[in-house]
């Protein structure tokens, strides 16, 4: 299958493992048991932040259409948390998951789960050996730009991923995406605490950058912005890191712990303003596709 390569298609393996690689044992101790670092789905005011956090997990299952397909990718998997509630569930013969950080690949390895199959590989790098029936992409598109790209750099990285996805797609596949985006502020008014001390070599897309990047490759079903769920997460991650903070500055340090406080803080006012947004998409494949 046609796989699309770029030299400099995203972060990096090191920029990536700076943030997901801090610890297992101080993540533990502010995400919810799932281990899921992306922002739950409220029902109603009075759900849980676990119950929230396992119907967003059922939404990406659903909207990739996941209940019954035998192959299914996770691009950019984080901890297996979805990966995990799929074959908890669903009949599901194979789920691979990828991802950069050697913390959660071994994370997921301690769930001794013989259907996951967890890769530490770029997107970029992916040669499935066969077709999947289903595919989600969860907070993990944020990182496959980097601040220094032009335009027209941006663009062509994002159509070579969507491209690749469409290659690895069955026919009549579908993929749920969800992504962090600049909304009502400039590209250039970005945070530069969050590029140099969260997120290095990583940049987040626009709704219009996903528009034109799937563009005859995707057919963009559903779309809806969640970023008072964003809010609302960030807001329980912040609280549980307080809550939890002598422990976490044992494990990491206080300017660790202390960078990560303002990190979710910068993020709930952003998400609270407008600034940036939550796009949760359903995507399905065009057959076929013109020229």
């Amino acid at each position: 299958m046609h796989n699309v390569r770029l030299a400099n298609p995203g972060a990096s393996v090191e920029a990536i493992q700076h943030h997901y690689d801090v610890g297992n044992a101080f993540y533990r101790l502010w995400l919810d048991p799932s281990m899921s670092y992306s922002a739950a789905c409220w029902a109603d005011e009075h759900e849980t932040f676990v119950g929230a956090q396992q119907r967003k997990l059922e939404f990406h299952v659903t909207q990739a259409r996941a209940q019954t397909a035998p192959r299914v990718l996770d691009i950019g998997c984080g901890w297996g948390a979805w990966l995990k509630y799929l074959v908890d569930r669903y009949p599901v013969e194979q789920a691979v998951g990828l991802t950069l950080s050697q913390e959660q690949a071994q994370w997921i390895d301690s769930y001794h789960e013989p259907r996951i199959d967890v890769r530490l590989e770029s997107w970029s790098d992916h040669t499935p050996i066969e077709p999947y029936d289903a595919m989600v992409c969860v907070g993990a598109f944020e990182h496959f730009a980097r601040p220094e790209h032009s335009d027209a750099q941006r663009l062509a990285g994002y159509r070579a991923f969507f491209q690749s996805c469409h290659a690895w797609l069955r026919p009549g596949g579908w993929m749920s995406l969800e992504t962090i985006t600049y909304e009502n502020m400039r590209r250039q008014d970005r945070s530069r605490f969050l590029l140099e001390n969260i997120y290095p070599e990583s940049d987040l897309p626009t709704l219009a950058d996903i528009a034109e990047a799937t563009e005859r490759l995707f057919e963009l079903v559903t779309y809806r912005n969640d970023r008072a769920d964003a809010e609302r997460t960030w807001r329980v991650w912040l609280h549980n890191l307080k809550a939890k903070r002598a422990e976490a500055v044992q494990l990491v340090g206080e300017e660790k712990v202390a960078t990560y406080e303002t990190y979710l803080k910068f993020s709930i006012i952003a998400f609270h303003i407008g600034n940036l947004g939550l796009p949760r998409m359903a995507l399905k494949r065009i057959d076929r596709p013109r020229p």
